[in-house]
């Protein structure tokens, strides 16, 4: 991997991570049309620990009073009520099952998975299922625009049930093209959560895998055509750009439609079937032997 390929993938790894519309794939999809080699699931999950730095100074106030309570309630019975406490509970509780799945599937997600044909599929399926909770959203007053009953519920309506579902939605974006954000804020709006609640949860939510993930997969690094000095500097310029992102995010889905997104995925998915179809590209474009 030279370095102007590692910029324009930490570019696109900081632009695409917390939006709607999959950085996994938008990685995937820039190699292929470049005509690179695929930079594969172990330089994603590495540079994901960059933008997820940019989670963890973002929130860094709310994650430190989650961390305190948390840690005080194991000691102590009544924080165990406190609403930081169980928040601190329910990121663990929601991170099970993508950790499950992603060891049980680590073979398929650095290999079958990464075919465009999938990633074109995903990206129009999951646009069509983020256009349905947004428009259920919209009904149920979420996000601001009707006062409909019942009340949208906020953050501290997040009980086990309720994490452990937006646990398994956020599972699904093992398959390249789903989108972390996408799935785990459609299941909130699918279960009532109001936009804001539902996109602070999926960036809480995301810290334990994200990392986890980039740590399991740092041995990866430095076999076959990706080396450690481009992706350190893809890591730390998706750092930079995911914070701007997060703050631009939030802002906008307090009183925004996700429509947008929902657009764009669903056009995307189609050029790409279409290149696919028209043999202009092979859907295993850039793959390396292997998977890596």
């Amino acid at each position: 991997m030279s370095w102007f390929e590692s910029f324009i993938l930490g570019l696109v790894q900081g632009l695409t991570e917390f939006l709607p519309i999959s950085s996994s794939a938008h990685l995937r999809l820039t190699a292929a049309f470049a005509g690179w080699e695929d930079p594969g699931a172990a330089f994603t999950a590495v540079t994901q620990i960059g933008t997820e730095a940019a989670v963890l100074i973002y929130f860094r106030k709310d994650i430190a009073r989650i961390i305190s309570a948390w840690c005080r309630s194991l000691v102590d019975k009544e924080m165990r009520q406190d609403h930081d406490a169980r928040m601190g509970w329910l990121v663990i509780v929601g991170s099970i099952p993508i950790g499950v799945l992603g060891l049980a599937f680590k073979d398929q997600i650095e290999g079958p998975f990464r075919d465009l044909r999938l990633i074109a599929t995903t990206l129009i399926v999951l646009g069509i299922v983020l256009g349905i909770a947004d428009r259920v959203a919209a009904r149920r007053g979420v996000g601001g625009r009707h006062r409909a009953a019942p009340e949208p519920k906020t953050i501290e309506a997040l009980n086990a049930r309720d994490g452990i579902l937006f646990g398994l939605a956020q599972s699904l974006a093992l398959i390249p093209g789903v989108s972390r954000s996408g799935a785990t804020i459609s299941g909130g709006l699918f279960m009532g959560y109001t936009r804001e609640a539902a996109a602070r949860y999926s960036f809480l939510l995301a810290i334990p895998a994200v990392l986890a993930s980039g740590l399991f997969e740092l041995t990866a690094i430095g076999e076959g055509h990706v080396s450690w000095g481009p992706t350190l500097f893809a890591t730390g310029l998706a750092f930079l750009v995911a914070y701007g992102v997060i703050s631009w995010f939030m802002q906008f889905i307090s009183t925004k439609s996700f429509m947008p997104f929902v657009i764009y995925r669903i056009l995307l998915g189609i050029v790409i079937f279409a290149l696919v179809g028209a043999g202009v590209l092979d859907p295993h474009e850039g793959e390396s032997i292997g998977g890596e």
